[in-house]
């Protein structure tokens, strides 16, 4: 629908926030709060304790630069490849695919910061505002070419 259309820079910045304070609000703790039981936490699950603290930097400023629309893309697909292996590890997809509750929620988010990583952060973005231009002269540049 047309109409709809004209919605889509609206649309990408609620993903890009709501899945900002999403991962902010999980990657916070992991950094400055229950750093330790994360650690814990993480070993329990059959991971390396360090991976809490790179989870945790992941989520929490991947959900800052999301929530800005700063490198949209690659916090889109840094979230993306964290929560893929926490759903292989943790959520067990690949042992039992019909144990959806076990991994619905971490696969709605990755979807989410896929789609933000291919389509990235929209025109209502720091993205935008500051690489917007130097992109459609570079593509201007290569159609006369």
């Amino acid at each position: 629908m047309p109409s709809l259309d004209k919605l889509k820079p609206l649309a990408l910045l609620l993903l890009r926030f709501s899945l900002g304070v999403i991962f902010i609000y999980h990657g916070y703790p992991k950094l400055f709060g229950h750093t330790r039981e994360t650690v814990e936490s993480f070993v329990r699950m059959g991971l390396p304790g360090y991976l809490a603290y790179i989870s945790g930097l992941i989520e929490f400023f991947g959900g800052c630069m999301l929530i800005v629309g700063l490198f949209a893309r690659v916090a889109g697909l840094l979230l993306t490849l964290e929560l893929a292996i926490g759903i292989w590890k943790v959520g067990h997809l690949v042992r039992d695919p019909m144990a959806v509750a076990s991994y619905e929620y971490p696969l709605v988010l990755a979807a989410s910061a896929f789609l933000l990583a291919t389509f990235g952060a929209g025109v209502l973005s720091l993205d935008q505002a500051l690489f917007g231009a130097a992109r459609s002269t570079s593509r201007k540049a290569k159609n006369r070419d």
